[in-house]
């Protein structure tokens, strides 16, 4: 027996919720109502095979991720190269998905109108955040339809958390 699964994730302004296709009537039913995401996660989500083109901001955060002061456990690593499979999880079960803009694609990869937007509406419905790592994504003014953006979201606290190693990388690389 699959154990596969269909969803839709959606909301019309109001709280989020999940349907699940039941195969034996064809009907998607609700099965996750009001999806809340933690105010803190335990897993990181982000493609580590670009870390050379990282900058010092979102270098430390990962490390504060991995090598956590004191006794704090470290998070764990989860990446699946999917965005909808990724951020799905991260609404699921919190923490921060992150497919940041870099040395080698300033712009970022993502496009914003119909990758990020959707994305950030969603989490910021179930109370999480989403950024570009400068601006609340849902506030970028698009400029052309396949505008492409960074974009950072999931638990609040963690988007806290990254956005001050940001600032601080930020306000430390040279002039």
């Amino acid at each position: 027996r699959s154990s596969d699964l269909t969803m839709v994730v959606l909301s019309t302004g109001g709280p989020v919720n999940g349907f699940t296709l039941d195969p034996n009537v064809g009907e998607f039913l609700l099965t996750h109502e009001n999806m809340r995401i933690k105010s803190r996660g335990k897993i990181f989500s982000i493609n580590e095979a670009y870390t050379k083109y990282w900058d010092a901001g979102l270098l430390e955060y990962i490390k504060q991720c991995k090598f956590p002061p004191g006794d704090k456990a470290p998070y764990n690593a989860r990446y699946i190269g999917s965005m909808v499979a990724d951020v799905h999880r991260t609404l699921v079960y919190g923490g921060i998905f992150m497919y940041p803009a870099h040395s080698k694609s300033p712009n970022g990869k993502l496009r914003l109108l119909y990758e990020c937007n959707p994305m950030a509406y969603l989490v910021e419905k179930a109370g999480g955040k989403a950024t570009d790592g400068h601006q609340r994504i849902l506030d970028i003014c698009p400029t052309s339809i396949h505008q492409r953006s960074g974009c950072y979201l999931g638990s609040p606290e963690d988007v806290d958390d990254l956005l001050a190693c940001l600032k601080k990388g930020a306000a430390d690389a040279p002039k």
